[in-house]
């Protein structure tokens, strides 16, 4: 939503908006063990589309093993009883495909591309290893090094990861948003087998996961091949339900700041605890959802214009919200100070711009500018199948439902500028923010 579009671009797409926008054709059912299943029908290329999310997250580890739905899911791609140590990774790329794995604070996600009329081989494959996985104890040591590894190179090496963690974890005061997806290293290394296999068998059932088939297929096959390969896989009938531990009321606001000699370039961010997009009741958050574009999403923007371009005080400003999460998200702000002004200073401006913008409220113009980007980035978005696999995926995952997703565009274009300042209000809070500077030098 950050991309900006050609004028005469925009004006196409507002003018054939209510055609995009349309709803699409949707088909979804529920196995008799409880997995659901949702196909989304695009003919346009001869490919399909598989994801499997699993409702288990890295909100929902148990304590004292942060890390362990990521490690688990580097162990998915290890073998099966029916499929030896990297034969899944293979048969796809012989298969013309590609595959891959995610892990959120959230939900855990497989995936694959590949021609239309390879889907049944995918679909008994991912299906295998829901029930087969071996994870033997070579398995886990191995995979613990490339999560070590891994957490060595994108975090540990990186003072803007680090940073990051720091920022969440003084945001989160008893949430566990609060632990990083990846782990903390000393938990990582304690993980052991059967705690990964506990886990594995608690959250891969099929009554705990949604299966997506996206791409130029027919309802009636998937159906048959879902039930086929996955209909017989045994639920878990002591499947416990997301409960997870809750944030307190906030009473002040908290400020952290870090110097790391490797930052050429010295930043603030802002943070606030912000309500996510719930079911039935998107339009508070499709108000945080423009608020951000209209504050910092682009060159247009309030704080560009101001603090970029009028004030010389930034050479970056910007907003960002994502309210697709099971509990409260975040809204927040990234200011880059041009080199001389100090990281105070640069936060003061931004005060007062945030001061200046509620108080004079939205300008018109700006919110239905906003508004063609969002319908354009959502027609656009909607030529990639993998795209609306994933938009599906993600907010079934975190507790919306197919109505929801469909009726998200129009929400987005009924915001009007008072629902704007109210969510602004609401959320811009200083009680429930962390601010935090990070810099290549002392600060004083």
């Amino acid at each position: 939503m950050r991309r900006l579009f050609p004028i005469w671009l925009s004006l196409v797409i507002a003018t054939a908006g209510g055609t995009a926008l349309s709803k699409q054709e949707i088909t979804s059912f529920t196995l008799e063990n409880g997995m659901d299943v949702v196909i989304v029908e695009d003919h346009r290329a001869p490919v399909a589309i598989q994801m499997i999310w699993y409702k288990v997250g890295a909100a929902d580890e148990p304590a004292g093993q942060s890390g362990i739905a990521h490690f688990l899911e580097h162990l998915m791609f290890r073998g099966t009883e029916l499929h030896g140590l990297g034969e899944f990774q293979r048969t796809v790329q012989l298969l013309g495909g590609s595959d891959n794995g995610f892990t959120s604070r959230d939900f855990t996600g497989y995936n694959q591309r590949v021609a239309a009329d390879r889907l049944e081989k995918v679909m008994e494959l991912e299906a295998d290893r829901m029930t087969g996985l071996l994870m033997t104890e070579e398995d886990v040591e191995v995979e613990r090094q490339v999560v070590l590894e891994e957490r060595n190179e994108r975090t540990d090496s990186n003072p803007h990861a680090l940073f990051s963690e720091q920022r969440n974890a003084a945001l989160y005061l008893n949430h566990p948003y609060g632990i990083p997806v990846i782990g903390w290293r000393h938990e990582i290394a304690e993980i052991n087998r059967e705690e990964l296999f506990e886990f594995y068998r608690s959250h891969y059932v099929p009554n705990n996961a949604t299966l997506v088939i996206a791409g130029d297929v027919e309802p009636d096959l998937v159906r048959e091949l879902a039930m086929k390969h996955y209909g017989d896989l045994v639920p878990n009938p002591n499947l416990k339900e997301r409960m997870r531990p809750q944030e307190p009321p906030h009473l002040a606001p908290r400020r952290l700041s870090a110097t790391d000699p490797r930052v050429a370039q010295p930043y603030l961010v802002r943070l606030y605890l912000a309500p996510e997009r719930n079911p039935g009741e998107q339009k508070n958050a499709a108000a945080l959802e423009i608020l951000a574009e209209i504050l910092g999403g682009g060159v247009t923007s309030v704080l560009s214009r101001k603090l970029e371009i009028e004030g010389k005080i930034a050479v970056q400003a910007s907003a960002f919200y994502n309210g697709l999460a099971l509990d409260r998200t975040t809204f927040g702000f990234i200011v880059v100070p041009v080199e001389g002004i100090e990281l105070e200073e640069a936060e003061i401006a931004l005060d007062q711009v945030l001061k200046e913008f509620l108080e004079s409220g939205v300008d018109e113009d700006q919110l239905n500018r906003v508004k063609t980007q969002i319908r354009a980035a959502w027609i656009y978005g909607q030529d990639d199948v993998y795209n609306q696999a994933y938009r599906y995926g993600q907010a079934l995952t975190a507790g919306l439902s197919i109505e929801d997703v469909q009726a998200w565009p129009e929400i987005l274009q009924s915001v009007t500028g008072e629902d704007v300042i109210s969510a602004a209000v609401d959320v811009l809070e200083i009680k429930n923010s962390v601010t935090g500077w990070l810099s290549g030098e002392e600060i004083e």
